[in-house]
Formats: C-alpha cells, sequence, structure tokens
C-alpha cells in the first residue's frame, strides 16, 4: 500500500498552503445540535461541533448545513463566533429514519443550493461533507460551485458488514454504492486513524494521494481528571449520579444499538458471577445511552437481557448525560468499557480516558489508537463474555495496576485535542484548494479545444 499522509504531520512542511475562508459543513441525517447518545447522534455530532469551533477560532467561518426535524427550530442558530448551523426543510420534519433520508437528498441539495445563490459568487472556499449522504449532497455542490470537496466517512458500510453484530441488519448496497462514488469524486478524503484509511484505499479503491489521515480530539477542559484525592472524588461522582458509593462500577456510555454490543458487558458480568459471585456482587454495570439504529426495534432488550442472566441488580441505567455530568459519571467508574464491533475512533475511550480513566475495548477499528494497550487500558480480541469476564475479574481487583492505567490514561489523552484536529484539517483543506486551483490553472493553460492530462 502507499504511503499514508497525516495532515497533522504534512503541516509541519515549508510549503504555505491556501488557507479558507468559509467553509460549507454538510451533515445531512444528524444535527451537532442533538444530544450524543441518543436517536442517531453520536460521536460525529461531538466531532463536527469542536472542530467547527477551533475553526472559526483560526478565522476561519463555518456554516453547517443539517436537516430540520422540529418546527420550533429558528432558521439559523449561532452556536459560537464564525459557526452558524442551518436547518434545512426536505421532507417532514418528524418520523423519518437514517435509512429514508435518501429519498430527501434532491430537496436538501436545493436548500443548500439556494442558500449559495442568495450570496455573493466564491462565497465558499470548500465543502467539507460528513457520512455518505453528506457526501452525495457534497458531490454535486462541488460541481455547481466550484470548488473542492472534503470528505469524512466516519463509518463505512463494507467495514461494518464485515463486522456485523449478532442480529443486526446489513448496510443495503445503496449506502456502499453510494460510498463508492463518494469515495470517487471527493478532492480529499479525511481517514480518522490508518486503520480507516487503510480500509478506504483496500475496500474502496481511493486513491492513497487523496486519502489523510486527521486524528479526532477531546475537550481536554472539560474532560480531565478532577483535582484532588482520585477516592472521593469518585465517590462524589457517584453520589451525584445516584450510583452505589462502594463497590466497583463499570459504565458503558453511548447509543444502545447491536454495532456498540452493550450486551457484552451484561453477560461478561453473569460470566464473572459464575466463577467468581463475590466480586461480581460488588460490580454495577452503567448502561448510559438511548436506543439507536436497529436498538430502537427493542429498546428493552438490554432490561430483559440482564433479567434473563440473573444479573438486573448489577445492572443501571442511565439516560444520556450531559454538561457536567458526563465527565462526572468518567470519574465515577473505575473502568469504561468499549466493546462495539467497530469504531472508527471512539471518542467516548479518548474522553475516559482524559478523566483519568482505564477504558477497556474491543481491539477493532480506531479503538487500537483511541486507547493504547497496557498504558490507557485494555484491548480485547473479540467479544466473547468470557474474555471481558476474565479482563474484568483481573482489574477490578487490582488496584495498583488500574492506578497505573488511570495516569497512563490521562497521560495517552493529553496526545490528542480539537485544536490538533483543526490544524491538521486546514493542512487538507489547503492542499485541496491548492490542488483545484492548479488544476483550474492547466485546463484555461490548455484551452477548450486541447486535452490535457495532470
Amino acid at each position: 500500500m502507499a504511503e499514508l499522509h497525516t495532515g497533522v504531520g504534512r503541516q509541519r512542511g515549508a510549503r504555505p498552503w491556501p488557507r479558507p475562508r468559509r467553509i460549507a459543513t454538510l451533515s445531512v441525517h444528524t444535527s451537532p445540535l442533538h444530544q450524543p447518545g441518543t436517536g442517531d447522534a453520536g460521536g460525529m455530532n461531538v466531532y463536527i461541533l469542536e472542530v467547527a469551533r477551533r475553526l472559526a477560532e483560526a478565522d476561519v467561518e463555518v456554516e453547517i448545513f443539517t436537516r430540520a426535524t422540529s418546527g420550533d427550530l429558528p432558521p439559523v442558530v449561532e452556536t459560537a463566533p464564525g459557526v452558524h448551523v442551518r436547518h434545512v426543510t426536505s421532507g417532514p420534519l418528524e418520523g423519518l429514519t437514517k435509512e429514508e433520508l435518501p429519498g430527501q437528498l434532491c430537496a436538501f441539495t436545493a436548500g443548500v443550493l439556494r442558500t449559495e445563490a442568495s450570496r455573493p459568487p466564491g462565497h465558499y472556499d470548500l465543502i467539507h461533507s460528513h457520512y455518505w449522504l453528506s457526501g452525495q449532497v457534497g458531490w454535486l455542490a462541488k460541481e455547481r460551485w466550484g470548488v473542492p470537496l472534503v470528505h469524512t466517512a466516519h463509518t463505512l458500510a463494507k467495514v461494518k458488514n464485515a463486522q456485523l453484530a449478532a442480529g443486526d441488519r446489513p448496510e443495503p448496497k445503496a449506502r456502499v454504492i453510494g460510498e463508492e462514488q463518494v469515495v470517487t469524486e471527493a478532492d480529499r478524503l479525511v481517514a480518522n486513524t490508518t486503520v480507516e484509511a487503510r480500509d478506504l484505499i483496500d475496500r474502496y479503491g481511493a486513491d492513497p494521494a487523496r486519502v489523510a489521515v486527521v486524528e479526532p480530539g477531546v475537550d481536554l477542559d472539560r474532560f480531565r481528571p478532577a483535582p484532588g484525592n482520585r477516592d472521593r472524588v469518585a465517590v462524589e461522582a457517584r453520589r451525584r449520579l445516584g450510583l452505589p458509593a462502594t463497590g466497583y462500577v463499570v459504565a458503558f456510555v453511548g447509543r444502545i444499538q447491536p454495532l456498540k454490543a452493550p450486551d457484552v458487558l451484561i453477560r461478561a458480568v453473569a460470566a464473572l458471577r459464575e466463577h467468581d459471585p463475590v466480586l461480581a456482587d460488588q460490580v454495577t454495570v452503567v448502561i448510559c445511552g438511548g436506543p439507536s439504529g436497529s436498538g430502537l426495534d427493542r429498546p428493552t432488550a438490554l432490561m430483559e437481557l440482564a433479567g434473563t442472566l440473573g444479573v438486573a441488580d448489577r445492572v443501571c441505567f442511565l439516560p444520556p448525560q450531559t454538561g457536567d455530568d458526563l465527565p462526572a459519571l468518567y470519574r465515577a467508574a473505575d473502568l469504561v468499557a468499549v466493546p462495539s464491533y467497530n469504531e472508527s475512533f471512539g471518542l467516548v475511550a479518548l474522553e475516559a480516558q482524559a478523566c483519568g480513566t482505564p477504558v477497556v475495548a474491543a481491539a477493532v477499528g480506531g479503538l487500537v489508537t483511541a486507547v493504547r494497550d497496557q498504558v490507557s487500558g485494555v484491548l480485547i480480541d473479540g467479544h466473547d463474555p468470557a474474555d471481558w469476564a476474565r479482563t474484568l475479574g483481573r482489574l477490578l481487583p487490582d488496584r495498583p495496576h488500574r492506578a497505573e492505567l488511570a495516569r497512563g490514561a490521562a497521560r495517552h489523552a493529553r496526545n490528542f485535542s480539537w485544536h490538533r484536529t483543526a490544524s491538521g484539517l486546514l493542512t487538507v483543506y489547503g492542499e485541496a484548494i491548492a490542488a483545484h486551483r492548479a488544476r483550474l490553472a492547466s485546463e484555461l493553460a490548455c484551452g477548450p479545444a486541447m486535452s490535457c492530462s495532470w
């Protein structure tokens, strides 16, 4: 495979890349204003909003186009100076699933194009689309506006279908085709990790020269170890959230759907109870999030599973947490579990580590980057509950080892920040703009009657 480039690293070169003034960010199926952990809102929402804020701080205006899902929403919301979220009416305001949205892409595209048409020519310097639905819109807009398209997939259908959770539905062929089209048409493809970059190249035939790796970040001001004694901090956080003050807490944070595999954690506690009932009776599993995707088919499935396995007394369900309550949950936990079948990166793992909490995660996708095995947490091959039970049974009683991992977690997380992500993206944007300008100059030099190659 050809050498991959890292957007952050390339910025250190001597060449001054062009800098965009305004960016149109496309997020069709979910708004960055939605609460992560509910519906289709997750790490992508956090990514889009955090990056937009950091770009605006660097004097790059960002306008985020997303689908209107409520009549109560104003047409435009300013979330920070230089960052505006524009709600585009396309289809019914409520009741549409992500799978039904391709039928509304024409209406959404029309709303985006009308907005640009009301502005002076050349208002946007670049388009950054997120997820394949947005990439379809961006593909058309880039041709109409004459600007480059940068695309971030966040998840890929071929990867998800190759690592499908039991009982989950495969992604449809229409999505696979749509992703292939966007990969072909985008001027630059931003991958969260080298693993995702390889998937784009090997599974989708992406040109390695157009693939850049720019790792996501974490808000290190919001997610950080609390000052003071860690035990006292944890007890206070548990009291705040209504969790047991004593014993062990293992937390899952995210959307409740088969892909995220929270059932593995419940099954692991049941397996632990069989082999070490004394330890298992000291463990509280916290499932924090709301049903999403195919998890909506049976929203109470996890509660029923816990009851069937006889561990309902060991499982606590919390709704998605906002504000300071999310960092508090991370600090309340002895371990945070991320048992997903696939993650393009795994922002939950990074947030937990930034709070000084070790992470136990499946060794898949971006989690092998987000978690440094045996330094900031532990990576587990596969999803066998017995393996997860053995890992929990070994780590939870070993206080010195957990303390060492907690220190490593905080150190590891400090290597990531949203400023670093935005800086890497600015490099990718600059390259895309420079290549676009060079292509236009070549076309002008050749003239309409001549054929050019570059």
